[in-house]
């Protein structure tokens, strides 16, 4: 460690020597300053971005060198480097262009992944928000309350249920839940309009500084749209009496200020034969202001209210003997309401050409209220096992980051520090998980209390670039302090403990050429506990430690062809468990994970575009005998992929399958998850400014368990219980058809 930072202690000493270098600036055609634009010298493999005013500066650069200027949505500019503008500024115009893979430049980048399955996003847009954990490579979803609860995840080898092992954002706002009623963890996405969604940055493993609690699997990170480019209005409908409609309308446009709104309103009584009556409405407003020189500012506003009623899990001896359909229920009488409500600032400033600061700040009001069955009548022969899982909660945060670039060497090098810190606090009022009977009558309370849960952070990222290689070390500190008060005590009785987690990340990128990148990837994460389980075990085992690695290549032999594979493994220092009677996760004992990924996008012609991921892990306790090892629900082999198209004499659309092989549900994999392979359609018809289209889930009418959980219960007629898998079936044949306008 001392020779690491005696190390950059020089490269800053030499920080005054100088070689060539190009500077200038980026815009597009109508002369607006673009952000984010890739600059590549392909002789040296040196790369940079510009920056929020268009000003971007590159090093060690000779005559004869050729720079390649790249953005998704516009056309690749080159430039061969000529005596006169070494060290001269230059002026970039990009033309815009359809998103295409040759627009994916391979440059020593810690996520280059994600350039690519932004292209999947603007080839075949999210239509659901179920959609959107869709579009990253390995990650599989199920919902098993027709879209009331958040859904149930699995990454690299892992059933996150709703959000234990994978960090979520949204412009910087956290969607996981801490200490929730539910589950820890708990990710609830449906207050995001697909419509809005610009980008989608994400990583797997735990090798990002910047990323913080649950970030063990992974992360992702959705940017929604800054401004829009025309009004958007549409109306959609199909089976099941399902309706959705959806608005996005500009309030204000001016050369340096923008405003929008987008509303949502979604009904549906699903396949069920009972219905869900359900509904959803949302809506955003956001105010983006920029100088085009050194500033940004974006507010933004959003509310999201849900309601619905569900038919659970249903036991599969229920279906064998005819007592119940596929689509029937033990207990209708399930379901539950929801809402958010966020208010977030973002703001960005660049001091000089080599120095900036971003800052966020946000508030978000939430309530949640959950009625399940998993049991039926195990504990309660006479009313039932129904129960009621509720809180109310405001979340407060903000977080600082000062980055800094300078050159070092003799000018044919670059690092990059990047210093932040934050705080999240979330203070969560009557937490209960109570026994009930029809939604009306408290039976008995199991849990009632009140939590406070603060995360304190700071982290430290140095990014060094010299020609083709990246060194990315990174630190990141977190401080935790849980409250929890129990309200069940006839006295006051309020338990508190807190807790420091110190996490290390390397990752060491080699771009051997612009069609050929290889990466090393290192770094200790964690997941916080519940504070309820973290106040009652005497701060034991708070925030089990993630320590992952990976090793793997990305590959484009040819301009609009990627191939990418990856070696990595995961040894989680403590696995969470859902427990059925309860409806909620506990912590368990240690595991260990070993994987591969691999994935392919081939863009064949300008309007046709494939693209495929296949996953397999392996994944065990390492504090169980042979046999009895196995991770419930932990799938072993994921796939997904599809055929997407655009601009064929006005038609567009696409054809998704996902896959997931049968996995166990219990530790002895005596009961037995089924696996399943969907196949989803869509096709659109434009004509001027109008799109006709048809969306169809399940294409070919697969009989599938979307959710599925190894539960001991007991109906209603049965002398006892017995232990086997409950399942919410996957939406059958489901057609929907949508018009939409642009003005």
């Amino acid at each position: 460690m001392k020779n690491f930072i005696l190390f950059f202690i020089f490269l800053f000493l030499f920080e005054g020597l100088r070689a060539h270098e190009l500077n200038g600036s980026i815009v597009s055609e109508d002369n607006v300053p673009l952000d984010g634009v890739g600059v590549y010298n392909k002789t040296t493999g040196g790369y940079t971005y510009s920056n929020v005013s268009g000003y971007f500066e590159l090093d060690d650069i000779s005559i004869g060198d050729i720079i390649y200027f790249y953005s998704l949505g516009y056309q690749n500019h080159q430039i061969t480097i000529t005596e006169n503008q070494l060290d001269s500024s230059v002026s970039v115009v990009l033309k815009e262009s359809a998103v295409s893979l040759d627009q994916v430049i391979l440059v020593s980048k810690v996520n280059a992944l994600s350039q690519f399955v932004n292209v999947d996003v603007k080839a075949d847009p999210v239509r659901s928000s179920q959609e959107i954990l869709r579009k990253i490579p390995g990650l599989i979803i199920g919902q098993h309350a027709g879209g009331g609860k958040a859904e149930q995840i699995f990454l690299r080898g892992f059933d996150i249920d709703h959000g234990t092992d994978i960090s979520i954002n949204v412009d910087g706002l956290p969607v996981n839940m801490v200490s929730h009623a539910h589950g820890q963890g708990y990710a609830d996405m449906h207050f995001i309009i697909p419509e809005t969604i610009d980008n989608i940055d994400f990583g797997k493993g735990a090798y990002y500084a910047h990323q913080g609690n649950f970030n063990t699997a992974g992360y992702v990170d959705i940017q929604t749209k800054k401004r829009l480019e025309n009004n958007l209005l549409s109306v959609e409908t199909g089976m099941f009496n399902t309706i959705r409609t959806m608005g996005m309308f500009k309030i204000l446009e001016s050369e340096f200020s923008s405003s929008y709104v987008a509303s949502e309103l979604v009904l549906s009584d699903g396949a069920f034969d009972s219905p869900q009556n359900f509904n959803r409405i949302n809506m955003m407003g956001r105010y983006n202001f920029n100088n085009r020189e050194n500033q940004e500012l974006s507010l933004t506003m959003t509310h999201f209210q849900s309601k619905w009623d569900a038919s659970g899990q249903i036991p599969q001896r229920a279906v064998d003997q005819g007592i119940i359909g596929r689509f029937g229920a033990i207990d209708d009488t399930e379901g539950g309401n929801t809402s958010r409500s966020n208010f977030l600032i973002n703001h960005k400033k660049l001091i000089n050409e080599h120095n900036n600061i971003t800052s966020k700040a946000y508030i978000s009001k939430y309530d949640f209220e959950l009625f399940s069955n998993f049991t039926f009548f195990l504990e309660d022969p006479i009313n039932g096992d129904q129960i009621h899982q509720k809180e109310d909660r405001t979340i407060i945060g903000a977080e600082t980051k000062y980055e800094h670039s300078i050159h070092v060497g003799d000018h044919d090098s670059q690092l990059k520090y990047e210093t932040g810190i934050g705080f999240r606090y979330d203070d969560v009022n009557n937490v209960q998980l109570s026994r009930t009977k029809n939604r009306q009558e408290i039976l008995e309370r199991l849990a009632y209390g009140n939590t406070d849960e603060f995360n304190g952070y700071s982290f430290i990222n140095l990014t060094y670039k010299k020609n083709k290689w990246t060194i990315n070390p990174g630190l990141r500190l977190d401080y935790f302090k849980f409250d929890y008060e129990n309200l069940l005590s006839e006295t006051y009785d309020n338990k508190s403990e807190n807790k420091l987690f110190l996490g290390p990340k390397l990752n060491i990128i080699y771009a051997a050429s612009e069609g050929l990148q290889l990466f090393g990837k290192s770094g200790i994460g964690f997941h916080s506990n519940d504070t309820r389980v973290v106040t009652a075990n005497s701060g034991k085992e708070i925030l089990p430690a993630a320590y992952s690695a990976d090793l793997g290549a990305i590959i484009k032999p040819m301009d609009r062809f990627m191939l990418k594979a990856a070696l990595w493994t995961l040894f989680l220092q403590q696995e969470f468990v859902y427990v059925g009677d309860a409806g909620i996760v506990e912590p368990s004992g240690k595991t260990k994970r070993f994987g591969v990924d691999f994935g392919l996008r081939y863009q064949l012609t300008d309007w046709l575009y494939l693209n495929g991921d296949v996953n397999y892990t392996y994944a065990r306790s390492t504090e169980e005998p042979k046999g009895a090892d196995y991770i419930p629900l932990s799938p072993d082999l994921t796939s997904s992929g599809g055929i997407a198209f655009r601009d064929l004499y006005n038609f567009s659309g696409g054809l998704n399958y996902r896959l997931i092989k049968n996995r166990p549900a219990n530790e002895d994999n005596s009961i037995v998850a089924k696996g399943y392979t969907v196949t989803d359609m869509n096709i659109n018809y434009t004509f001027k400014n109008w799109t006709l289209g048809l969306i169809v889930e399940n294409l070919f009418d697969t009989e599938w368990n979307e959710t599925q959980f190894a539960t001991e219960s007991r109906l209603q007629n049965e002398d006892s219980s017995l232990e086997e898998i409950h399942f919410t079936p996957g939406s059958p044949f489901y057609l929907r058809g949508k018009l939409s306008v642009n003005f």
